[in-house]
């Protein structure tokens, strides 16, 4: 048998002592019930764990309530006067007409870690089954790795780095465009250079050819009245 098994045999027989000075006459069962495992943040006020139990055979007296503890100490009982004021560390509210028996724990802190077990017992019964224990409920209070300052703190970052995200990209988008409209008016300015002076080039080349045909037309009538002339006699040789 393992240390847990010794350990957890040893604080029920301790558990049971003190059901058995609370007081036990009669012949009645009973059956607990509760969360085995119980989980909340460092932040949070208080934790409140249920313990509901159910009787067969048992006289109409109301039962009593316990609550132990087990941790890296000894096991301990909780709550032995009652601890109905909040201002406690443990707080207990019975709600016998539906067979509940609950816990709070206030003011959380990481030792609070433990094993918590419920038990219920009916003082005017003799049979061992009128007194019995959960199998208890596992509470793990886990440590912050930021106090509630440097959350919130580290919340503003976020939320301002998302912000100067949104605005870089913006930014960049505005920038994009822009320089994509810069290209596409260049790119027209280019176009329309090109035109132009294709336009020009085609202009002067109408006008050479123009001018060449001109001047190509114009030759032979220049030649042929050079002929004419040199043909005729001269007046003095008649």
């Amino acid at each position: 048998m393992g240390p847990a098994s010794t350990g957890r045999s040893g604080l029920r027989l301790e558990i049971s002592l003190v059901l058995f000075h609370v007081g036990v006459l009669g012949a009645c069962t009973v059956s607990v019930l509760q969360p085995a495992y119980l989980e909340v943040d460092h932040g949070s006020e208080a934790v409140t764990m249920e313990c509901t139990f159910s009787t067969t055979g048992c006289s109409l007296v109301q039962p009593k309530g316990l609550w132990f503890r087990c941790g890296t100490h000894q096991p301990e009982a909780l709550c032995l006067d009652g601890c109905r004021n909040k201002a406690d560390k443990f707080t207990v509210k019975e709600t016998l007409d539906h067979n509940q028996v609950s816990l709070t724990v206030n003011r959380l802190s990481p030792n609070d870690s433990a094993i918590y077990i419920c038990g219920i017992a009916f003082p005017n019964e003799k049979a061992p089954s009128a007194k019995q224990t959960g199998n208890g409920t596992t509470l793990v209070v886990r440590e912050r790795l930021f106090s509630k300052e440097v959350h919130s703190l580290l919340i503003v970052l976020l939320a301002l780095l998302s912000v100067y995200v949104a605005g870089v990209c913006v930014i960049a988008i505005v920038l994009l465009k822009s320089k994509s409209n810069s290209l596409r008016s260049r790119e027209t300015k280019e176009d329309s250079k090109k035109k132009s002076a294709r336009r020009i080039f085609q202009e002067i080349a109408q006008e050479l050819y123009h001018k060449r045909y001109v001047e190509t037309s114009h030759q032979p009538e220049q030649d042929s009245t050079y002929e004419n002339r040199k043909a005729l006699p001269s007046p003095g040789r008649a």
